[in-house]
């Protein structure tokens, strides 16, 4: 899938990470005018299951559901053929060998993303695990496995995005978290390190953003929305 025809309103994907299915409906309403891709991770679907996802689907938006699949490969393929009847754009899964395998064995016309590295890590949390390679190595080699194994695509940093695009071409999906609003990126404040701007990671080779609290905790989500989609724009890609 190249980026190119991706349509705007497709590219950013709002997180809907609340803990009430009503939270979550109000932010869907209050931003469908500008968005059609929306985020369930694990917190919002432990509190509603499959009905927050079936009511997205159902008033005609695409759902990436962000439950991270890791468990023995026979159990991760049972759980993605339970979530292939219920109009999933995106699922994620972890993204050893296995997993992947079985998870891929698994699929109907959902897409699947394997997760790299959680842009709440950094370097010193990979030294800390005793890993001694860049998180750039590691991203890189991670989506370039996962592509061979048939993956549609990989959760990664905007700032690993430009190598991946470029050496692993335009089939692979590159789905980015950690995206925020400003300049003042390094001031988040929050939990994301390995963070960027929706231009930049568009403009490194990303093709949707996964945007949570800038917008959802904004007072006027679609002025955020509009100034990240104007960023979009002006990336070039």
């Amino acid at each position: 899938m190249s980026e190119q025809h991706i349509p705007l309103k497709d590219r950013i994907i709002v997180a809907l990470d609340v803990d009430d299915p009503a939270k979550a409906k109000e932010m869907v309403k209050k931003c469908e005018s500008h968005i059609g891709f929306f985020k369930v991770g694990l917190q919002l679907f432990m509190a509603d299951w499959f009905n927050i996802v079936d009511w997205i689907v159902d008033r005609g938006h695409k759902v990436m559901l962000d439950l991270k699949f890791f468990d023995i490969p026979e159990t991760v393929k049972l759980a993605v053929e339970q979530v292939n009847s219920r109009g999933v754009t995106f699922a994620t899964i972890h993204g050893n060998d296995p997993i992947i395998r079985a998870a891929v064995e698994a699929r109907g016309d959902m897409q699947l993303l394997a997760v790299t590295v959680l842009t709440s890590f950094g370097e010193e949390d990979l030294r800390a695990m005793g890993m001694t390679q860049s998180v750039e190595d590691l991203v890189y080699f991670r989506a370039k496995r996962a592509l061979e194994l048939g993956c549609d695509g990989v959760v990664s940093s905007g700032l690993e995005a430009e190598r991946m695009r470029r050496d692993l071409g335009e089939k692979l999906l590159i789905v980015t978290p950690g995206i925020r609003p400003g300049a003042n990126i390094e001031d988040s404040g929050d939990d994301q390190k390995r963070i960027v701007t929706a231009g930049m990671a568009i403009a490194h080779g990303a093709n949707h953003v996964v945007v949570g609290r800038p917008i959802t905790k904004a007072e006027d989500p679609i002025r955020v929305i509009e100034l990240m989609q104007q960023d979009i724009v002006a990336s070039g890609r």
